[in-house]
């Protein structure tokens, strides 16, 4: 079965971590949401031969378009598409956003059935260095209110590594969190993306340099508390409980093929890449000649390899062994030689049928992944 992403482009204000693509003036929500429909039209051919098993509106802001406006994308997929009848379909939200009205509009109106909460933290101190729109109240209040709405299908994430965060504070944001009993948690650790805020305040000294030890500790501390809690690191940022897995971005990390929809969205399907200019103006230019905007890229054996190596490892369930034989035997060959000095430093594990990274050396899984990498 294959997905589709919708990229919507708007944000109430930058958060000072962000790099995606949005903007924060209004004005053109609208024709935005008609070229997306637009779009969407236009690539009707995809997966005509299969069902759409899920829909995933990441941004940006998603939560900013009303009901109304939801539906107007949802009723052209629908009409444009073969909707697999239990199809998960996930909205990102705003803690700001959610008030008791909206919700209700949205279990009501939409046939959104997942919440992804952007929550970050339950502390005003982090919340005002991220420059996040909503405050410590509507943190600790959004998850019982979705619920209450009837909502039960809901994820939420948290940052840490941010200077304002002690381990006794994420310690309590860690609890705080298992205390609402949601099936899906997200933890990310804060990354210094160029040309962001964050990058600034730290190149001028506004904000310190990240601190690499502390970074561990909370990472570790996450996967003790979390895994002691009944769940499951089934991907190195995500974890959830029995049957709670995302089924949008596990489609991701298993190969599967996915539409992207929108200004800076990306798909990859019949073996190639696509990526959607990032500049609205011109987005809807495109769209208005009936053009979809788009860079296409075939990508090489040894980038699917890279790729199949880097997305597999971030896998609690690691590598197939037998998943190695679809690539050309010296990507193979290369591959068994360079992970025997891993193994050695057991910084990789291995069974009758998989690799896999041990969950004390996951915070190394970007640079244990590299040492993969084939390099010409």
């Amino acid at each position: 079965m294959a997905g589709i992403y919708l990229h919507i482009p708007f944000c109430k204000q930058a958060c000072h971590y962000c790099d995606f693509h949005f903007s924060t003036s209004l004005k053109l929500k609208d024709s935005i949401i008609t070229s997306i429909c637009k779009e969407i039209e236009l690539q009707q051919s995809f997966a005509k031969n299969d069902q759409i098993s899920t829909i995933y509106l990441g941004g940006g802001t998603p939560s900013l378009l009303n009901a109304t406006e939801l539906n107007r994308i949802f009723n052209q997929i629908y009409k444009c598409f073969n909707v697999y009848t239990n199809v998960e379909i996930t909205i990102e939200a705003n803690p700001d956003d959610l008030n008791f009205s909206y919700l209700y509009s949205l279990k009501k109106e939409t046939p959104i059935n997942r919440l992804s909460i952007g929550i970050q933290s339950f502390y005003n101190e982090d919340l005002k260095a991220m420059n996040r729109a909503h405050d410590a109240k509507d943190s600790k209040s959004v998850i019982s209110k979705a619920q209450d709405i009837g909502f039960n299908n809901i994820s939420a994430d948290l940052i840490f590594g941010t200077h304002t965060m002690s381990l006794d504070r994420w310690k309590n944001n860690l609890k705080m969190m298992l205390n609402f009993k949601i099936p899906h948690i997200s933890i990310y650790g804060l990354t210094v993306e160029p040309k962001t805020a964050w990058e600034h305040f730290i190149k001028t000294g506004k904000y310190p340099k990240l601190n690499d030890k502390t970074f561990e500790e909370q990472f570790l501390m996450t996967q003790q508390i979390l895994t002691e809690a009944g769940f499951r690191q089934y991907e190195i940022s995500n974890y959830a409980q029995e049957g709670g897995h995302s089924k949008h971005n596990s489609s991701y990390w298993n190969g599967s093929e996915y539409l992207g929809i929108g200004p800076s969205s990306h798909s990859y399907y019949d073996g190639k890449r696509y990526w959607n200019l990032n500049n609205n103006t011109q987005y809807l230019k495109a769209l208005s000649q009936n053009k979809i905007p788009s860079t296409e890229e075939v990508l090489s054996e040894r980038d699917r390899y890279n790729e199949f190596i880097m997305t597999q490892l971030r896998l609690i369930n690691g590598l197939s062994k037998t998943s190695l034989k679809v690539f050309d035997k010296k990507y193979q060959d290369y591959f068994n030689q360079e992970i025997k000095s891993l193994l050695l430093a057991k910084e990789i594990l291995e069974s009758p049928t998989h690799f896999w990274i041990p969950s004390e050396k996951r915070i190394l899984t970007d640079r244990i992944s590299q040492a993969l990498f084939y390099v010409d």
